[in-house]
């Protein structure tokens, strides 16, 4: 005889639901909106149980089961989510974005479609200065008045470069060669469909003080607007594990306890061994896993004992 199954029902989300379709606004021009999603807090506990249908498990009990998952970097259950966005954003940015590889896209093609009419643009006071000691960010801004002329210098860039390749496209030069010369700076869109484990490996990078300014609009976006309403017993163990949790290597947690138990000099001695206290002119010498470390300390309120002006 068959056996029989209890019949399912789709698990939804209201509070989702109720943002399907809905952009919301990130940058002069972008967006990000769902477009469809599937699973909840409920079918990573189901997963994780490896059962169907609805759970007998009580609110509380499910929080503490995905607080287990997230505490121990038990991934599975969270790959059995999934979200679908349709995002607007300038190519430059789109270009870090992508480089998170486990997700599907479908992105609009320039070799087929005209080129979106739309460039990111930046206020005289947002044009940010090189940092001095991390190759890849930046630190403080130009004053605006300088800034000004850059804004001034960019809208005519972008101009010219619009009027020219909408110049080849009526001279009926094809797409995919008119469009080499826009800018980076270029609006384009795309499906973006990922599983709730890497979506929030995205997020956790992307959401960091130190990830680029424009990547992190829209990752601020995905994370309180759409994660935090989707998956609220996933957000907050994600939160509380992950985005605003610290890690410390063994080297750093011999450092801490030597610290923690008052014992400066041996920290020094330590830190000295880990080749983290060489100096030049009696100035250390920058090390950035020191460095690190120190910036874990201070969110601890611990002075370290060898920190010196540099």
């Amino acid at each position: 005889m068959a056996e029989k199954f209890e019949k399912l029902s789709r698990i939804s989300v209201p509070e989702l639901d109720e943002i399907l379709g809905v952009p919301f606004k990130v940058l002069d021009d972008g967006f990000v909106r769902v477009i469809d999603y599937l699973g909840s807090d409920q079918a990573v506990v189901q997963a994780a149980r490896v059962s169907y249908g609805k759970g007998t498990k009580k609110v509380h009990e499910d929080r503490g089961l995905i607080r287990y998952l997230m505490r121990h970097q038990h991934t599975t259950p969270f790959e059995m989510c999934e979200l679908k966005l349709h995002v607007r954003v300038p190519m430059d940015t789109w270009r870090q974005w992508v480089r998170h590889r486990t997700a599907s896209i479908n992105e609009y093609s320039t070799r087929y479609s005209i080129a979106i009419d739309a460039a990111y643009t930046t206020a005289p006071g947002e044009w940010r200065l090189q940092a001095t000691g991390n190759r890849q960010g930046s630190e403080g801004k130009l004053p605006p008045e300088q800034g000004a002329h850059f804004t001034e210098r960019e809208a005519q860039l972008q101009s010219l470069a619009r009027e020219v390749y909408e110049e080849r496209l009526q001279a009926g030069i094809a797409r995919e060669q008119a469009r080499k010369d826009l800018p980076l700076a270029t609006y384009t869109e795309a499906y973006w469909k990922i599983d709730l484990h890497n979506l929030l490996h995205f997020l956790k990078l992307r959401m960091e003080p130190n990830a680029q300014w424009e990547i992190r609009q829209y990752a601020n976006i995905i994370g309180h607007e759409i994660v935090r309403r989707w998956y609220p017993l996933t957000w907050e163990a994600f939160l509380d594990y992950q985005l605003q949790a610290e890690s410390f290597s063994r080297l750093e947690l011999e450092l801490l306890s030597k610290i923690v138990q008052d014992k400066w000099e041996e920290c020094v001695k330590l830190a000295e061994e880990f080749g983290w206290l060489k100096r030049r002119d009696g100035r250390l010498v920058r090390n950035r896993e020191r460095l690190e470390f120190e910036e874990k300390l201070a969110r601890l309120g611990i002075q370290p004992p060898w920190k010196e002006e540099e």
